[in-house]
């Protein structure tokens, strides 16, 4: 029978147990901390030189590298030396000797490749066969000068060329050296310069030359595309991208210099031959991954535009040359009808390729678009000086007009309607809609200019186009309500920028330009944004009323302070909104721009500024708004000083002491509140203000009552200061006393010192510093027992 010892007992034995198991794991985990950080220091410390010599050697390069570097050193080697014996030794031999080294030669280093890849040696039989093709070039080139010295060089290196190209096809596709990877690329680059050579060696033209490029890269497309052997695709690739590109600048070249439709309309079949060898290889590479489709398709689009485009430049006025071009890019969008007709990857890059074509459009407008938008800013300095004769002299000021404007409505048209109609998906049709509606701006305001309407109705417009672009904005869009709204604030600062040609038009303008972006505040999503403009318009109208009445500036200040009355009043009817806070800075400017018009006239600048103060008072009612009553008595200070000034007054205490007592008053109930605060923020500004301009007026007054007001001032101050402990009082009236004793003390001080021996006063400093010095310590005990009693103070 088995024993079981009683529940207590058990206890006991299993905690025990427990205990030896967590002193085991603590010693475990001991060790294995020590052997961790050994291991550590062992990595970290550098090899000593016993751990040097007994580590074994590592190489410092790859076997197979050494290889290949060796292979590609002999066969470099050999091909010099054969070049060598090609052009200096070979005058030395006959004709026949020389056919039979160089064609034994040549036959023997083809063929030496054919054991090697049969014993497995692929590197050195690749080395061979580059050695056979070096020669089989200098090959051709002694058979030209040893035979055939009298033909033409460049038409020789076409069919040389031509015939290597061939011949290292052949050899890279015999079964027995087929593995090899170099003579195929090298027949494809070979095959790159016959065509073009020939061209050049007949004086075709620059036709010739392009077309044999463009048939060049159409033909290394077929490698590049069909190859099984990647090196042959890279190297046809590079080679179609080269050619095709140069023969693609030719032809762009040769359209744009066209004199006459015969020059346009065949530099334009050389761009459709680029076009169509491009969209050839976008058909073949169109895949669901198709990128390199969509971009070769594009590319197919823009040649085929500008081929036909040159041909229209030739037939039509410069003007149209834009809009032409821009109607076949817009046509190219009939790929989207296709359906299943095209790959989805070229359906695409026709359309990337038209809206290229439609961005380079608008481009090209884009120099009338800135005159019209920002030509009005001419009129700022010629305020007042007379209405235009047109919107065209309204807008251009004394600029040029440029000569493409004729065509730049087309053009914004034809692009606002493709992007309205046209784009059909749902994430890219609000933004659509959005650009052509900021074309459709764009051209509502170039149209009086270029139809050169009179000056009045080209203001009508664009107040029509301001008032519809704020009825847009009440869109639920919020993309298209921000287009609208921005569009609406740029309409309204051309409007007004116009209307200051003339003065009555100026006033009309501003009149309605504020009432209606009044009105278009009532939206409270608009409010942010049209309230502070509405309140900017409103100013300058201010501004330009008073100087319609040749009021001087200071009179008018008088105007302008309205608006921040009315941005006061606003902004406490708006209470927690959005537009709180701009409505709030635009009447701070408004009323910045009133002070700078009063500046000149101190009495109208002091009412101003008081005018300014009951503005700030009155927002400091609010309770969020407590922190502005500073700004109130500041400004209320401010226009008591400029009032002073205007009356003459020249004593300090005019304009300090009205500073002085409200603070001290405000110092008082702010201690009896808080009874911890600090005698420097309650009395020490109010103190400040008024003892230390006394102070500075005290030492340069001739007389004695200003001294002996502000010294009897200043003991009060001071007695105050040790009677309740407070440390600002304290400091400040001592400080200012002393300083005045002082000034009061100092004629007599300078008889004393006169009458005095020169010696006498280095003396008295000396025996000074070694009274200091020797009650050093005592000294520093009274230092620290002052600073203690005074910082016990408040």
């Amino acid at each position: 029978m088995t024993h079981e010892p009683p529940p207590a007992e058990e206890l006991r034995l299993l905690d025990a147990e427990l205990h030896r198991l967590d002193a085991r794991r603590a010693q475990l985990l001991a060790r294995r901390a020590w052997l961790v950080a050994a291991l550590q220091q062992m990595q970290a410390r550098p090899l000593t030189a016993p751990d040097r010599a007994a580590a074994p050697p590592r190489p410092e390069t790859a076997a197979p590298s050494v290889q290949n570097v060796l292979l590609v050193l002999g066969g470099i080697l050999l091909t010099l030396a054969a070049a060598v014996f090609t052009l200096v030794s070979w005058g030395h031999m006959g004709i026949t000797g020389r056919a039979l080294v160089l064609g034994a030669v040549t036959l023997a280093t083809l063929f030496a490749p054919v054991p090697l890849l049969k014993r497995g040696l692929r590197s050195t039989a690749e080395s061979l066969a580059g050695l056979g093709l070096a020669l089989t070039v200098l090959d051709a080139y002694a058979l030209h000068e040893a035979a055939l010295d009298g033909t033409d060089g460049t038409l020789y290196a076409a069919a040389a060329s031509a015939v290597l190209a061939v011949v290292w096809a052949a050899y890279g596709l015999l079964p027995a050296v087929k593995s090899l990877r170099l003579p195929l690329p090298c027949a494809v680059a070979a095959a790159q310069s016959p065509l073009t050579l020939w061209a050049l060696a007949v004086d075709a033209g620059p036709y010739a030359v392009t077309a044999a490029l463009l048939v060049t890269a159409g033909l290394d497309a077929v490698p590049a595309l069909r190859a099984p052997d990647a090196a042959v695709r890279i190297c046809a690739l590079v080679g179609a991208y080269g050619t095709g590109g140069c023969g693609v600048l030719g032809a762009g070249w040769l359209s744009l210099t066209a004199d006459g439709p015969v020059a346009a309309a065949r530099a334009g079949a050389l761009l459709v031959l680029a076009a169509a060898i491009a969209l050839g290889a976008a058909w073949r590479l169109a895949g669901p991954a198709g990128w390199h489709a969509r971009g070769l398709a594009a590319l197919s689009g823009l040649l085929t535009v500008a081929a036909l485009g040159g041909v229209v430049r030739t037939a039509v006025p410069g003007t149209w040359t834009v809009p032409a071009h821009l109607a076949l890019g817009i046509a190219l969008l009939a790929a989207l009808r296709t359906g299943r007709l095209l790959p989805d990857a070229i359906r695409r890059g026709l359309v990337h390729a038209s809206a290229a074509v439609q961005a380079l459009a608008l481009l090209s407008v884009l120099p009338v678009a800135a005159l019209v938008v920002l030509g009005p800013a001419g009129w700022l300095g010629r305020i007042w000086s007379g209405a235009p004769s047109d919107a065209r002299a309204a807008v251009a000021v004394e600029a040029p007009w440029p000569s493409e404007a004729v065509t730049a409505p087309l053009v914004l048209l034809a692009v606002a309607a493709v992007l309205a109609w046209a784009v059909r998906a749902e994430q890219w049709r609000p933004r659509a809609r959005t650009g052509a509606l900021g074309l459709l701006w764009a051209t509502a305001l170039m149209l009086p200019a270029i139809l050169g309407v009179p000056y009045l109705a080209g203001l009508a417009v664009l107040a029509v186009v301001a008032a519809t672009a704020l009825y847009l904005a009440r869109t639920t869009r919020p993309e298209a309500r921000v287009t609208a709204l921005i569009l609406a604030l740029v309409t309204s600062v051309d409007l007004t920028l116009l209307s200051l040609a003339a003065r009555n038009v100026t006033l009309v303008v501003l009149s309605l330009s504020t009432a209606l972006l009044a009105l278009a505040s009532r939206q409270a999503r608009l409010t942010p944004f049209t309230a502070p403009a509405a309140l900017v318009h409103g100013a300058a109208l201010a501004s330009a009323t008073g100087a319609a009445a040749d009021w001087p500036p200071a009179r008018t200040a008088l105007l302008v302070l309205v608006v921040p009355a009315v941005a006061a009043l606003l902004a406490a009817r708006m209470g927690t909104s959005r537009a709180t806070v701009p409505v709030e800075g635009t009447g701070a400017a408004a009323a910045l721009l009133a002070v700078g018009l009063a500046v000149t006239d101190p009495p109208l600048l002091a009412l101003v500024l008081a005018a300014c103060a009951v503005v700030a008072a009155g927002t400091a009612l609010r309770p969020d708004r407590r922190p502005v009553g500073y700004a109130a008595t500041a400004l209320f200070v401010l226009a008591a000083w400029v009032r002073l000034a205007a009356w003459q007054v020249d004593t300090p205490e005019a304009y300090t002491l009205p500073v002085t007592v409200p603070a001290l008053l405000v110092g008082v109930l702010r201690r009896r509140r808080d009874p911890l605060a600090s005698s420097w923020t309650a009395y020490g500004p109010g103190l400040a203000v008024t003892s230390l301009p006394s102070l500075a007026a005290a030492w340069t007054d001739p007389h004695w009552t200003r001294p002996l007001l502000l010294g009897t001032a200043a003991l009060v101050v001071t007695l105050l200061g040790a009677r309740h402990h407070l440390q600002a009082p304290l400091v400040l009236g001592g400080t200012v006393l002393a300083l005045v004793t002082l000034h009061e003390l100092a004629p007599y001080v300078v008889q004393v010192t006169g009458a005095l021996p020169r010696w006498a006063p280095p003396a008295l400093a000396g025996l000074l510093l070694l009274a200091l010095g020797a009650t050093y310590e005592q000294r520093l005990r009274d230092v620290r027992r002052v600073r203690a009693v005074l910082g016990r103070m408040h």
